[in-house]
């Protein structure tokens, strides 16, 4: 079931293609062609183009291979917007501020195409898909459902039958070099160690798509824990299944596909620091830097395999370009991750994120940044009770006395939610082998390396994640960076209750004992006079020396 990467004879993996319907002779060049020229007048097709994502790879391809010819995005009508105003509203945001100084009508290259992935035949016209099946040369499918608490028949819906319906279409391209799927390092999260290759699937997809139809909506919630089994969610379980379906047609099409590990904010293009959701990382960052997250359990020592979205989305355009002009025997799988190359452990993420958000803070934080990470289940409860619920039920009571309506506990109840979800990728390590994603770095000449740069070995952590806190104050959140001294003052004001608030509840514990301990009293009494003798000593001193 393994996948081949290559063939053993040829070192860059450039086989000659004897299968039925393909030319040989773009397999026979000696070296990659330019990533910028292979892309000129291409037509390329991709999914999920709204998303974080496919917005970075349609900047990308705009922006770095200005030739190209089209690009159809396959998008989804959506409350109340067409696919065009959800396009048009897409291009307009900050991320193509580059694209558009180089070229103010480059919407025109644009094509959006009504489609719904868990409608058969994708829900696109008959015109539109015979245009498709005429034009495309390229297909980048990034569209999936990333909810880890998906369930399960929706989550095969969108990741597996989608994917399928898909493959369907592109079969009918008549002039497809290159079919590239994103899928996610976690697919196989339960093995420990994971080669580039795809692994034998946990069910057969097709009997379990079979059997989800018959299925109501309370039995598939009874039985997905034992389908699901070592693995933690339906996402890693249907991106598992999604790479089998896509490897099942390396016979027929020039097959790629891509695992990131988590991906966040961009290293370096369009800018640094560029998010502009709450997903994953970005959601608890905010979350510490308002002051709301203050613990969370995590393993200290263990990798946080981070990866920026610009390295992904470079590897990925070059990993189609190979693809196209190489046209390998077998689908070739690129791990995508930090952890084995340039590792960053979750104790060091603690530490930047705070050091940012002390240096750069969040307007009206609900207190002053400062969160801990511990692998202990009973540290952490303790932590969620004191640092938690008891100030968002103190906070709650506030609210209803002065006639408002209750929040703070609610938001930590989705808090707490969010954070168990990611409990399983913060607690343990993984290994995953990179020889593909090396042999396509040797494989690009010295410029598309600057271009296309996905070498995580020139990734400065610290650095990054500052960008990346500063990113979700800019672009998520949509504060101003020149508020920051407002937002300084008002950590110090914060700090200032902190302490009154503290010295109160000390005073007033201790007061408490007095009254009924004689100890406590006797105690109480030697440090005042301590203090007395110490102050009269100091006044004392002050005298002699005058």
């Amino acid at each position: 079931m393994a996948t081949v990467r290559r063939d053993e004879r040829d070192p860059v993996g450039a086989a000659a293609d004897t299968r039925p319907g393909r030319s040989d002779d773009a397999a026979a060049a000696a070296a990659m062609t330019s990533v910028a020229d292979f892309y000129a007048g291409k037509n390329v097709l991709i999914t999920g183009a709204t998303g974080f994502m496919g917005k970075v790879l349609v900047e990308k391809l705009l922006r770095c291979c200005p030739q190209v010819r089209a690009l159809f995005l396959l998008v989804r009508p959506k409350a109340g917007q067409s696919m065009r105003q959800r396009v048009d509203d897409m291009i307009k945001c900050k991320l193509f501020d580059r694209v558009r100084e180089d070229d103010a009508h480059f919407g025109r290259k644009i094509v959006a195409i009504s489609s719904e992935l868990t409608e058969p035949g994708l829900a696109i016209s008959p015109e539109d898909a015979d245009r498709l099946a005429a034009s495309v040369n390229i297909v980048f499918h990034c569209a999936a459902t990333i909810r880890f608490d998906e369930p399960l028949k929706h989550a095969v819906q969108l990741n597996v039958i989608g994917t399928q319906r898909l493959l369907g279409l592109a079969r009918r391209m008549r002039h497809l070099e290159a079919f590239v799927h994103i899928s996610t390092a976690y697919a196989n999260c339960n093995r420990k160690h994971i080669d580039e290759v795809v692994y034998p699937p946990p069910v057969e997809p097709r009997r379990l798509i079979e059997s989800l139809e018959w299925m109501d909506d309370g039995i598939v919630r009874d039985i997905t824990p034992r389908l699901i089994g070592n693995r933690p969610n339906t996402y890693t379980y249907t991106k598992a299944l999604a790479e089998y379906v896509v490897q099942q047609e390396q016979d027929e099409l020039n097959i790629a596909i891509i695992r990131p590990s988590i991906v966040g904010a961009s290293w370096q293009e369009p800018f640094p620091g560029w998010i502009d959701n709450f997903n994953g990382p970005s959601g608890v960052f905010i979350a510490a830097g308002k002051g709301i997250l203050r613990t969370m359990r995590a393993n200290n020592d263990a990798v946080a395999d981070l990866i920026p979205v610009d390295v992904v989305i470079n590897l990925t355009l070059a990993a189609g370009c190979y693809t196209a002009v190489h046209k390998p025997k077998a689908a070739l799988v690129y791990n995508c991750t930090t952890g084995g190359i340039n590792p960053f452990h979750w104790g060091e993420i603690e530490h930047h994120v705070m050091s940012s958000f002390k240096r750069n803070p969040l307007e009206q934080a609900f207190r002053r940044p400062n969160a801990n990470i511990t692998s202990n289940y009973l540290i952490y409860q303790y932590w969620i009770l004191v640092s938690h619920k008891f100030p968002a039920l103190l906070y709650d009571l506030v609210l209803r006395l002065t006639g408002q309506k209750p929040q703070m506990m609610r938001i930590f109840n989705r808090l707490h939610k969010a954070i168990s979800l990611l409990e399983y990728f913060s607690s343990q390590d993984w290994e995953w082998s990179s020889e593909n994603v090396n042999m396509l770095m040797a494989q690009l000449s010295p410029e598309d390396r600057k271009t296309f740069n996905f070498d995580v070995r020139q990734l400065n952590w610290p650095e990054y994640i500052e960008n990346y806190c500063i990113g979700t104050k800019k672009y998520v959140l949509n504060e101003d960076m020149s508020d920051i001294p407002a937002a300084r003052q008002h950590l110090r004001k914060l700090r200032n209750i902190r302490y009154t608030f503290n010295t109160v509840l000390v005073v007033f514990i201790w007061r408490v004992f007095i009254a009924r301990s004689q100890m406590a009293r006797n105690i109480w009494y030697f440090v005042v006079s301590l203090c007395f003798k110490f102050l009269s000593y100091f006044r004392a001193s002050s005298t002699l020396t005058n």
